[in-house]
């Protein structure tokens, strides 16, 4: 029972990027829509998760992933199209280095990872002390992934796929290193792996066909897909070719999309 949880966050993972990586390639004049259309999706989606927070079952588990992916997508989106980022809009200076490279860094991001740090509080508590925890644990993970892909990225990795940035944040590339690797990335490998165990072992735990054996199987394959996200960074693979065929266009900012929809972005 656990092989079915397993496929279908997969195949939200695939249909999610699928469609950020399409809407963000598309031309700038119809970003105002998709962010308009996609913020009532993420509404009706909050509104879904805190209707099925005492739902135990199977179904409520599919549900509030789901939705917490649809939410995610939403976040995901008002980055990538520049609605929501940070009040920092300059590359990196030359000569910034320890403390004033991080600050400087973090100001180009910290309006949108406030922004989701506040939604995954609004998720715990419109869910807080019911049975149905999926999307919020869900949404947490895309978090924590994100958190560690941009920390990993920071600090460098072999693969930063910075060639397809869009122009309206290219500024970003420049506070990324490339380097062979970063003290930080084998935790977040042994991070991601350690989640993945403990959710499947939570999942085997849980009665078979229950909502708390599907939470913890759908958790699971999400964090896998996250240690595979976070592995396309050393590896010597563009996993910006896999999503080409969703994008509209064939121009850098078309595929734009793809470059940090990993693990954390949809990552």
């Amino acid at each position: 029972m656990t092989l079915p949880p397993l496929l279908f966050a997969a195949l939200m993972w695939f249909i999610g990027t699928a469609a950020i990586v399409w809407l963000d390639s598309r031309p700038r004049a119809t970003f105002g829509l998709s962010l308009k259309l996609a913020g009532m999706a993420a509404i009706a989606a909050t509104a879904l998760v805190w209707f099925k927070a005492d739902d135990a079952t199977l179904g409520g588990a599919y549900t509030a992933f789901a939705a917490a992916i649809v939410i995610w997508g939403w976040h995901e989106m008002s980055f990538l199209m520049g609605a929501v980022a940070g009040p920092n809009h300059a590359e990196c200076p030359p000569d910034a280095a320890g403390w004033q490279r991080f600050k400087a860094a973090t100001a180009t991001v910290i309006h949108h990872e406030l922004a989701i740090a506040a939604t995954a509080l609004v998720l715990f508590g419109v869910t807080w002390g019911q049975p149905n925890q999926a999307a919020p644990l869900t949404f947490l993970l895309l978090f924590v992934l994100r958190l560690s892909a941009k920390f990993n990225l920071y600090l460098g990795v072999p693969n930063l796929s910075d060639e397809v940035f869009p122009e309206h944040l290219a500024y970003l590339k420049s506070y990324f290193r490339k380097a062979r690797c970063n003290a930080l990335f084998p935790f977040s490998i042994v991070l991601g792996s350690g989640i993945t165990a403990w959710a499947w072992m939570a999942s085997q735990a849980a009665p078979v066909g229950s909502g708390a054996s599907a939470s913890g199987a759908l958790l699971a394959g999400l964090a896998a897909l996250g240690v595979i996200e976070h592995l396309f960074l050393v590896l010597p693979l563009r996993d910006a070719k896999m999503w080409q065929w969703a994008s509209s266009s064939s121009t850098k900012a078309a595929k734009a999309a793809v470059v940090r929809i990993k693990a954390g972005e949809f990552e």
